[in-house]
């Protein structure tokens, strides 16, 4: 091949058919462009994803494992930031129509097999839905990885956006964009003791970023140390490295129908 690299956009067109195959595992990073706070940089998700990713489809090809990196999508479901400077977001019913041409073109492919690396909590449900649209249209195997934001230990289990866990990160990726003179707490107290009602729990809610907070913070940033997220970041990594055996082999319908046909 022309590349050493295992980004999908280093290959050349006659390339994909014979770099690819069924069970390549084709990685694209979820983030999003949107406000978070005064302290941190609007692509902060983005570059967490990116990083993420990166890094851990390097370890993983090192590991023998046939994995590729598309590029990332950053422009995604933001509308809960709607109402701060620098939000730039899709309708849902966009980005589901972009993930879903997407599998169409990756379908076109060799490979069917699709993992997407979430680092924006906003897109989750959208793209929990997609994983099974992208199966029963296209019939590629579809994961999803991603976990919401570790609270710290100020947060009152609110800590989901610009608080503790991401400016940890962005200060062992990125220190030269956190201003951790502006990084305030905005730790929404009156409705941390809710016992049914809240992030996590049995009852959901409908949100937007400035009913907690005028920044659009939800968390405390203060206590973040660059040693955190250099911890943070490695066991992010990891996680996913050790998920890709997994990924690589799934496949139960094959499974069933192959043993069917004993």
């Amino acid at each position: 091949m022309t590349t050493s690299t295992r980004h999908f956009f280093d290959l050349t067109t006659a390339e994909v058919p014979v770099a690819l195959h069924r069970d390549s595992i084709l990685v694209l990073p979820t983030g999003a462009i949107e406000p978070h706070g005064p302290h941190l940089p609007l692509r902060t998700d983005l570059l967490v994803a990116e990083a993420v990713t990166s890094a851990a489809v390097e370890r993983a090809a090192a590991a023998g494992h046939d994995v590729w990196l598309l590029p990332a999508l950053g422009y995604t479901k933001s509308d809960e930031h709607a109402n701060l400077p620098g939000a730039m977001w899709l309708e849902a019913e966009t980005l589901l129509r972009t993930v879903i041409d997407l599998g169409r073109s990756i379908a076109a492919t060799p490979a069917r097999r699709l993992l997407f690396v979430n680092c924006h909590g906003g897109n989750s449900a959208l793209l929990e839905v997609a994983l099974r649209e992208l199966r029963r249209r296209f019939d590629l195997q579809t994961f999803l990885h991603g976990s919401p934001a570790e609270p710290g230990p100020t947060e009152e289990g609110f800590g989901i956006h610009a608080g503790w866990a991401e400016t940890s990160l962005m200060l062992h990726l990125r220190p030269d964009l956190v201003d951790m003179t502006k990084a305030k707490p905005a730790v929404p107290h009156a409705i941390s003791g809710l016992k049914h009602v809240g992030f996590g729990k049995s009852v959901r809610f409908g949100w937007l970023a400035d009913d907690f907070a005028e920044s659009g913070v939800i968390g405390d940033p203060t206590g973040a140390t660059a040693e955190l997220g250099a911890q943070m970041f490695a066991a992010k990594v990891d996680t996913l490295v050790d998920a890709i055996p997994e990924i690589a082999l799934f496949d139960p319908g094959r499974v069933v129908r192959t043993a069917g046909r004993r």
